[in-house]
């Protein structure tokens, strides 16, 4: 790496990407159970966060969750209920891009909940993270910072860019409006939810660059570091002349366009 300060984002996202995958693998062959929650505000950069983190893990042993809107049925049932078939088993990770904190952010500001629903979310998701502490699996809870001068331009490069539109829901820009709103309900769950069994991180994404590197480092840190290293197959050398694809039924190749 070059000077304090200066580096390659690409060379040291690779060398943070390979060290993840020895830390999967050690997940893997010690039945670990890794559930890693992503939160922030819209624009933080929560989906590219966590893709950076997957981008080359074992998807059998890796997955993202982002549940949508509530169905009729799961609006019925107890708040948490519809998120515990997605906790991770023996060697997989599970990342929720937002999770249950949703109703302590937008349903709490939007008001897509009622004050007891929220009073007794913020009553119950300490005892519930207690519990899944107490049985075994290791918890992150990340929160994404961003200064609404970086979300402003965020929200304008989506609306400009076709690829990054269907980012934008009405619920998002009618959000805009609500930065210090969202502050107060942000500072309330960090509050009830900052615990020592279950601590939040807060990680400064105004440069998402810098922000994933930086989550990335912290979330290495916290396993062991006498990680296995990557046993490499044998390969040798293929005897005999390579074959060429070949079919007996044929259906139509589609032409090149380049």
């Amino acid at each position: 790496m070059a000077k304090k300060g200066k580096f390659d984002y690409d060379d040291e996202l690779r060398r943070l990407q390979i060290e993840l995958n020895r830390i999967a693998q050690w997940v893997q062959e010690n039945g670990k159970r890794v559930l890693v929650i992503v939160e922030g505000r819209d624009t933080a950069g929560k989906g590219g966060a966590i893709s950076s983190i997957k981008m080359h893990m074992n998807a059998r042993w890796c997955r993202t969750v982002a549940l949508g809107k509530p169905s009729e049925q799961e609006s019925g049932q107890w708040y948490f209920q519809r998120f515990m078939p997605h906790l991770p088993s023996a060697g997989e990770f599970v990342f929720f891009d937002r999770s249950w904190y949703n109703r302590a952010g937008v349903e709490k500001v939007m008001e897509f909940c009622t004050p007891s629903q929220y009073k007794a979310f913020m009553a119950q998701v300490p005892i519930v993270e207690k519990l899944l502490v107490d049985d075994g699996i290791l918890l992150f809870k990340y929160w994404l910072t961003v200064d609404q001068e970086q979300q402003e331009k965020r929200f304008k490069e989506r609306l400009d860019d076709p690829l990054k539109q269907w980012k934008l829901s009405p619920v998002d820009l009618k959000s805009r409006e609500k930065y210090a709103e969202y502050t107060k309900a942000r500072e309330a769950m960090l509050k009830i939810s900052h615990k020592r069994n279950a601590p939040w991180t807060l990680v400064d994404f105004n440069n998402q660059k810098l922000g994933r590197l930086n989550l990335i480092r912290h979330f290495i840190e916290h396993f062991p570091k006498d990680r296995p290293a990557f046993s490499q197959p044998a390969f040798k050398a293929m005897a005999g002349k390579p074959l060429k694809e070949s079919y007996k039924v044929k259906p139509k190749p589609i032409k090149s366009y380049y």
